[in-house]
């Protein structure tokens, strides 16, 4: 099993819990352990103060005033942009567009992508281990258009079947959408490779970066996606705002999703003409303090180091992976060479009831420890394996091994129970 220590000697964590006030509660009588990040993230101090401070000493719309309210506020929120685009290794911070969040950036680019692109016949490729957000809005687009979803299987790690994915690539295929890292498996798929290959044969790159952004250096110039999207509220931001990456040149070519003020340069009764992205893609009055919190996370995010955070959690990775190995009756779902911070298990007791994952949340709820039980809005995921659902364990740089001892030990003590709550 990996050594504890060596966690210790990459992050004080002792330290960084004290910035997030929601950790030092308990919860039934026992400090709490919060294993549900892939879920959303807790705030630190640093955000949960400057959101304050926005709104109660700074607070004006952007964009529209002349007055130095809005003129300040203007600044900050694109200040929080570049903060954004530096983040992902943007080359400008107009390729940023924000939105309420993942969900809502996927289905900008499928609306507008496939408005623009997407003709009868031609076909779209996903995997068989994404989240419902980069399933749904892409079936919805092909039964509009008559178009066909393509899927690259899975293995039984985890790992998706590269071969066969070239075979499904073709003069057809107009976008290739992936996640970087599965929220139901913790997959970390190879997205440089899946674009080169995409772009080889034509094709745009949508990742789905919900999973990756807090948990690892992003890099979208390298990657080379023409899509990269995100939420903040995954990322120890508020939530209600996210966004996506876009190569300017791929902006420029697509119709706006929503329409209304501030995403125009003139409107007559007769039509209108569309500003230049970003604003093409940002109508209506933006959610300005949640950005700003973005931006304070980042700044949070950068202080502690994104190669410290992602080492970090790759110990906890380990450790915990060889914990649950040593747990009878406990089978990981999920076990590609690359993971990202999360555990995805079933429990196979004497009686069907006895590892039911909400059985088993509620558990280990009883002992302070908040994990996730379900499909995971990736219900694809779990047929392919066979399982209804899956109790998830996953984890951020706050979190320690002894929380992982204890999720352990809990689950044996639940055997004897059949996990049912009382």
């Amino acid at each position: 099993m990996s050594d504890p220590s060596v966690a210790d000697k990459i992050l004080d964590v002792e330290k960084i819990r004290k910035d997030f006030p929601i950790l030092s509660q308990t919860v039934r009588g026992k400090p709490l352990i919060y294993l549900d990040n892939a879920a959303t993230t807790h705030k630190p101090a640093s955000v949960i103060e400057r959101v304050r401070k926005f709104d109660a000493e700074e607070y004006g719309t952007v964009r529209r005033g002349a007055y130095k309210l809005s003129e300040n506020a203007t600044q900050l929120y694109e200040e929080a942009r570049q903060k954004v685009a530096d983040f992902m290794g943007a080359e400008k911070k107009g390729e940023i567009v924000f939105t309420s969040g993942t969900t809502q950036a996927i289905n900008l680019v499928a609306h507008s992508f496939g408005k623009r692109f997407v003709r009868e016949g031609d076909e779209i490729i996903i995997s068989n281990i994404e989240h419902h957000a980069n399933t749904v809005p892409w079936q919805v687009l092909c039964e509009e258009r008559g178009a066909k979803l393509k899927v690259i299987p899975v293995s039984d790690d985890g790992e998706l079947v590269m071969e066969e994915y070239e075979k499904l690539l073709s003069s057809k295929t107009r976008i290739v959408a992936v996640n970087h890292v599965s929220n139901a498996l913790g997959t970390i798929n190879p997205v440089k490779e899946i674009t080169a290959k995409a772009h080889a044969a034509g094709a745009k790159v949508l990742i789905d970066g919900a999973q990756s952004s807090a948990h690892m250096k992003v890099d979208v110039q390298d990657i080379d996606c023409d899509f990269y999207t995100f939420s903040g509220h995954k990322m120890y931001a508020p939530s209600g705002i996210g966004g996506v990456y876009g190569k300017m040149e791929v902006w420029e070519e697509l119709p706006p999703y929503v329409t209304g003020g501030d995403m125009i340069l003139e409107v007559t009764l007769e039509k209108a003409t569309y500003a230049k992205p970003p604003a093409r893609f940002e109508a209506g009055t933006p959610p300005i303090t949640q950005v700003i919190g973005l931006g304070a996370a980042i700044d949070y995010l950068n202080e502690i180091g994104m190669d410290k955070i992602s080492d970090y959690e790759n110990t906890l990775l380990e450790y915990g992976t060889q914990l649950f190995k040593g747990i009878e009756g406990v089978r990981i779902i999920g076990n590609a060479r690359h993971k990202a911070s999360i555990i995805s298990f079933s429990i196979n007791g004497e009686h069907p009831s006895d590892g039911h994952p909400h059985d088993v949340v509620s558990w280990l709820d009883r002992d302070g420890i908040a994990c996730r039980g379900g499909h995971h809005c990736a219900q694809p995921t779990m047929i392919r394996y066979g399982v209804p659902a899956t109790t998830r364990a996953s984890m951020a740089f706050y979190n320690k091994t002894e929380e992982l001892d204890a999720l352990a030990e809990s689950i044996r003590n639940g055997f004897p129970c059949g996990f049912v709550a009382l």
